[in-house]
């Protein structure tokens, strides 16, 4: 079966854990999907209207992590670290069944989620995948913050800077090929904060499921996790990986070159409207497994998390 086919899992996988911003204790399954289903979440604790769309103009928040909502007000947040295992390893199809709102933070990456899927492993179909192919650059400017995506022949490669006033984290910057580089590091590595921030957290009513359990925290010059890092790029690693969950919220794999300084989940979807504004930013294409040279599906990160 041609790895450019589309892929879901085979087997069911079920995580438990805590919501790192609602506190609350979360079970969630992951099934495997027929093809051109796309990814679907479920609330499994409300009994109507209870399927939302991982889409970028379903996005209704995205303050330290990105929400969704249906047309209910029915809502599931904190989706980037899950979405960007499916996206690196090329998972196009399976069901998300949660009995809470938010996804289970796990250790603060998607390292477990990875593992789980490793353990199960995918399932090939016969359907051919579909990309979004950028063909032209679109930016996004906030102030200081800035993002773009210009058009690549076959690749899908993000470039991240990031600059924090912090004398540990500094700025930092890494460059990653999606569907090419081995991508460890990045599914690896945990969300984080200034210690100093905690106490903001809790003022907006946020971070209550947050430890040194699932988050690197940093306060001056020290590391307060007693493992410290799990690589030097860490901080900037992590950036990386919520761009690309956030990334497949267009729906589909994006062949393209994303520059991004300073940005977060917010910056990310007002790219994703800004491309989708206009029918002539993009082309959707089935890609047949004899049209590209590679494989669009990273195989080599699930052997090397396994």
């Amino acid at each position: 079966m041609s790895i450019l086919t589309q892929k879901t899992i085979s087997k069911k996988i079920s995580f438990s854990g805590v919501g790192i911003h609602t506190g609350n204790a979360v079970n969630m399954n992951i099934l495997p999907a027929s093809p051109n289903t796309g990814i679907v979440f479920k609330r499994l604790d409300i009994q109507k209207n209870n399927i939302v769309y991982p889409l970028y103009n379903n996005v209704i928040d995205t303050t330290l992590c990105t929400t969704i909502s249906n047309n209910y007000g029915v809502q599931i947040s904190t989706i980037e670290h899950l979405m960007g295992a499916f996206y690196g390893i090329g998972i196009d199809n399976a069901i998300v069944e949660l009995d809470s709102k938010e996804v289970p933070i796990m250790d603060g990456s998607a390292k477990l989620f990875l593992e789980g899927i490793s353990s199960a492993g995918i399932k090939f179909s016969d359907q051919p995948i579909k990309i979004i192919k950028i063909n032209k650059e679109i930016s996004f400017k906030d102030s200081e913050k800035f993002i773009s995506i210009n058009k690549s022949n076959v690749t899908s490669d993000i470039q991240f800077e990031i600059k924090y006033d912090n004398a540990l984290i500094k700025s930092q910057t890494n460059k990653v090929n999606i569907f090419e580089d081995n991508l460890l590091d990045i599914f690896c590595s945990r969300t984080f904060c200034l210690f100093e921030d905690i106490e903001k957290l809790k003022k907006l009513n946020l971070g209550k499921g947050g430890s040194l359990e699932n988050a690197v925290v940093v306060k001056d010059s020290k590391i307060l996790n007693k493992s410290g890092l799990r690589n030097d790029l860490e901080f900037v690693n992590h950036k990386i990986l919520d761009c690309m969950g956030d990334l497949f919220l267009s729906g589909y794999k994006i062949i393209g070159s994303v520059k991004c300084s300073q940005g977060g989940h917010y910056l990310t979807n007002k790219l994703l409207k800004e491309v989708f504004k206009d029918p002539d930013n993009y082309s959707l294409i089935e890609i047949k497994g004899k049209e590209l040279p590679h494989t669009f599906t990273n195989y080599q990160n699930l052997k090397s998390i396994a």
